[in-house]
């Protein structure tokens, strides 16, 4: 017998080992001082302004001051390696050990113009073995609408990444063109490398945003208003709040007064996504699934064959990638090892069919032509954006 081990046997062997340091950290818990630390994390909820007050009535309170540091300090190593959840706030009785995720690195190459043909299609093909226990179960298993991998909806319950709530979403929308998005996928916040991480990090304290808080509108603003003052040292004109403000609006679709701070998350990393890195980098972090979508939307789109669009079509097209939450939708009826986000019979899988979302050309010579490769520069911020299964619009097309 070899000495390796399988992927199974791994995550086996490392669930034993988590077990075992999670009875350790539950007897370290009985002590009152770690008690009272517990319940100060659970009642951590609100928005930032009622965060802020708490933290400045314990700052005068004087005792429970390192408490709050260590919490804070916390929380700050869970946002920089990905993770977004209190440890403290799962059951550690029959979980999974969450995965460590790496952050990606750049490349010399990528800022490189990548080839993505507009005539070649791509084969998309998942996984067969669902990425945490590595067991092909067929039908049962969920793909993830961006990447290749599947999962079973126990594996995601026993990960923590599936609540009650989402359970029902997950098994209604992974085999339809709407599709579900994996915890990788889901989270923006991963596609920024540590160097990248840190800069936002760094902004985020200096204008005293609190990780795992929410924000309401006035937080929001204020804090555009202090980034922006900050790269270019003059206050943020009126035509900029107005944008802000229906950014928020857009990161608030139920209407709740304040977004999710996952939301924000994923909104602010795309933003300096934007920010730091050219469009060909960005290019290069889109999937097949995302690609061939794209292309089957400039196809519908192009309706004379020429290879061109309008200007106007481009603009709309920027919208459909956020229709993720229709409630009307008919199942991909495809083998499990070929669902992507737009099956072979579906209308915009055709050349000459119309798109899903009905998009009406407009008339070409009255505005610019853009071909395919500007379609891909002009939309892919918004692809990557529309990844989280949130309803929320983490990137606000404009008009």
């Amino acid at each position: 017998m070899g000495v390796l081990m399988s992927r199974r046997q791994t995550v086996e062997r490392v669930q034993k080992v988590s077990l075992a340091v999670s009875a350790f950290k539950d007897g370290l818990r009985e002590q009152p001082s770690t008690r009272r630390r517990a319940e100060a994390g659970t009642a951590r909820q609100g928005t930032l302004e009622q965060e802020v007050q708490e933290g400045e009535e314990e700052a005068v309170a004087g005792p429970s001051q390192p408490e709050e540091s260590s919490a804070s300090k916390a929380a700050w190593e869970r946002l920089r390696d990905g993770r977004g959840v209190e440890p403290e706030e799962f059951e550690r009785a029959n979980r999974f050990t969450p995965p460590a995720f790496i952050r990606p690195k750049r490349e010399l190459h990528d800022d490189e113009p990548p080839d993505i043909s507009l005539e070649q299609r791509e084969q998309i093909v998942n996984d067969e073995m669902c990425e945490i226990c590595e067991v092909w179960t067929a039908e049962s298993l969920f793909p993830c609408r961006i990447c290749h991998r599947v999962y079973h909806d126990g594996c995601l319950r026993r990960m923590g990444y599936l609540q009650k709530d989402s359970a029902v979403e997950v098994t209604e929308t992974a085999h339809t063109e709407t599709g579900w998005s994996c915890y990788y996928c889901d989270n923006l916040n991963l596609l920024l490398t540590e160097e990248e991480m840190y800069s936002l990090m760094e902004t985020l304290k200096n204008c005293k945003i609190i990780p795992g808080v929410c924000l309401t509108l006035d937080d929001f603003l204020h804090y555009k208003h202090q980034v922006h003052k900050q790269q270019f040292e003059r206050t943020m004109p009126e035509a900029k709040e107005e944008q802000a403000a229906l950014q928020f609006n857009a990161l608030d679709p139920d209407k709740k007064g304040h977004i999710e701070w996952q939301d924000f998350l994923s909104h602010e990393s795309i933003q300096l996504l934007q920010k730091i890195r050219p469009q060909n980098a960005l290019l290069r972090l889109l999937t097949p699934k995302e690609r061939e979508r794209a292309r089957a939307a400039f196809l519908a789109l192009d309706q004379d064959n020429d290879g061109f669009i309008g200007e106007g079509e481009c603009r709309q097209a920027r919208h459909t990638w956020f229709r993720k939450h229709q409630k009307e939708m008919l199942s991909c009826n495809v083998s499990i090892s070929h669902v992507g986000p737009i099956s072979e019979g579906s209308p915009a899988s055709s050349r000459n069919g119309k798109s899903p979302e009905k998009i009406l050309p407009a008339t070409k010579q009255e505005e610019t032509s853009i071909d395919w490769p500007g379609f891909l520069r002009e939309n892919v911020a918004y692809i990557l954006a529309a990844r989280p299964n949130s309803a929320a619009l983490h990137l606000q097309p404009l008009a």
